[in-house]
């Protein structure tokens, strides 16, 4: 008889494509996410917390490069509705789902409504170096409201969120296009019929992508993915629009407009004129940049016909916050940081519910490029310390023990008792390291007896053990001894000098 074989044991790992999140990352992430969330209530929106799986239907495609039903996303049958025969999917940005709550709502909620989002998403594509399955989005939405006033908020209240968070003034831009400046073009390059929409779709997507990809390829990259295509370094080939030579130029006219506004406005009048929808999409930009003006934004917000988005369901206006300092990549070469925000107007996502157009326009901040580029500023992260540690010397005196831990976290000091082995005092020490621990208080019988206690500066003392002589290491300056009674007064000094 052969021998069963027993159950492998499941591997401690995550899936490929995800990954645990720890400590700092979180509490980092819930401190940013509260200061963004400060900005837009200050702007009159209020938070929507909708469920993490929708219907796929309810979601649709509208994904980046996707055009297959249910591609790029997580999804399954709902065995329990066979009736309906719907598929259940993790939603995969918060924009769709806000869609759906506003065509299902839309009767009890004010017009228009305005709502900000935060939570993870979920894409089923390759993942990479820095690109997870699960990631943070936070997202701000203006729905039934057709003014370009709309948009402007949109792009000033983002403004005012990156630096809410410490992003400096100088060290970003958000940059506005417009997709029907781009069809504008198209329409006068040939490739777009409004009459007939569904032809040459192929080719404009290709044109869009190309397009989107500017800031990564450069003007030449562009220009062949618009002829025959691009092989990239690595010998990958990636077809191109195959336009003729005037269709193609005019297309890179549009990629090569002046960066100034007024002139970029000019430049853009010329380019589409006589087509309805572009001539249209350039005055609601000249509305929106002399809003901005007026509001004082005009130095951190701009016009850029190249921001297109990659994301099929934009009608108009199309935002893209962009960090404009210099960090090191891999190879210790220097490179612009990038975006960090995107978004625009989509008039036509909530009509898929309703059958009829209802206005929208909102941003969503991708937040864990937004954390890594505050911590490659050092505005967060920096200097993290984490609780007071009360060591236990004397196992019967842990109520004494833990009434310490007690007046600290009433002074609003974070504080716990090491519940390690109280025989290896070295090792409550190396968890106090380990937990880097501010501040260590140590209290033996004979302090007991006394009323002292004895607090270590952990920070000090790491300073002292890398720079000071063997005499000063010797006199243990970091660790004092101190009234029982004056302990939460000697801590919190201690704490904030450490932060001066």
């Amino acid at each position: 008889m052969a021998k069963q074989r027993k159950n492998p044991r499941p591997r401690a790992e995550p899936p490929k494509g995800f990954r645990d999140y720890f400590g700092n990352d979180v509490t980092d992430r819930a401190d940013m996410l509260a200061a963004i969330a400060r900005v837009y209530r200050l702007y009159g929106f209020d938070a929507l917390e909708s469920p993490s799986v929708e219907t796929a239907r309810a979601l649709g495609s509208f994904l980046p490069d996707v055009d297959r039903p249910n591609a790029g996303i997580f999804a399954w049958r709902d065995e329990e509705d066979t009736g309906r025969e719907d598929w259940l999917a993790l939603r995969y940005d918060l924009t769709a789902p806000l869609a759906r709550v506003y065509a299902q709502h839309r009767n009890t909620l004010p017009t228009p409504y305005r709502r900000y989002a935060m939570g993870p998403v979920w894409r089923n594509e390759k993942p990479g170096p820095g690109r997870y399955r699960q990631f943070y989005q936070c997202d701000a939405d203006t729905v039934g409201a057709a003014s370009i006033a709309a948009d402007a908020e949109i792009c000033m209240m983002l403004a005012d969120a990156l630096e809410a968070v410490g992003i400096a003034r100088g060290d970003y831009v958000v940059r506005v296009g417009d997709r029907r400046v781009l069809n504008g073009v198209l329409e006068k390059a040939g490739l777009l019929d409004p009459e007939n929409p569904a032809q040459f779709e192929h080719e404009r997507g290709v044109v869009l992508r190309a397009i989107d990809k500017l800031d990564r390829l450069g003007v030449e990259g562009v220009r062949a993915l618009l002829g025959e295509g691009r092989r990239d370094e690595s010998g990958d080939f990636t077809p191109g629009a195959m336009l003729d030579m005037p269709q193609a130029e005019r297309i890179m006219e549009f990629v090569r407009a002046p960066t100034r506004t007024g002139q970029t406005l000019d430049h853009l009048h010329s380019l589409v004129a006589g087509t309805e929808a572009g001539e249209h999409a350039v005055r609601e930009l000249e509305q929106l940049a002399a809003l901005l003006t007026a509001r004082g934004y005009d130095d951190r917000i701009r016009i850029d016909p190249g921001i297109v988005r990659g994301l099929g369901y934009y009608t108009g206006p199309v935002f893209e916050a962009e960090l404009t300092f210099e960090t090191l990549d891999e190879a210790g070469r220097p490179r612009r940081f990038g975006a960090v925000a995107g978004g625009g107007r989509y008039d036509d996502l909530v009509k898929r519910f309703t059958g009829q157009t209802v206005p929208a326009t909102g941003v969503s901040i991708g937040v864990d490029r937004l954390l890594a580029a505050l911590r490659e500023k050092g505005r967060i992260g920096a200097g993290a310390t984490g609780p007071v540690v009360v060591t236990v010397m004397d196992r019967d005196r842990m109520a004494a023990y833990q009434a310490m831990a007690a007046e600290l976290r009433a002074a609003g000091i974070r504080a716990e008792v090491c519940l390690s082995n109280p025989k290896s005092f070295g090792g409550q020490l190396k968890y106090a390291d380990r937990r880097n621990a501010p501040v260590v208080i140590i209290e033996g019988e004979d302090e007991a007896a006394r009323g002292v206690v004895q607090v270590k500066d952990m920070i000090e003392g790491a300073r002292i053990a890398r720079d000071a002589s063997l005499e000063q290491w010797k006199s243990r300056p970091a660790q004092q001894e101190v009234a029982r009674a004056d302990l939460v007064a000697h801590v919190t000094g201690i704490l904030a000098g450490n932060r001066q």
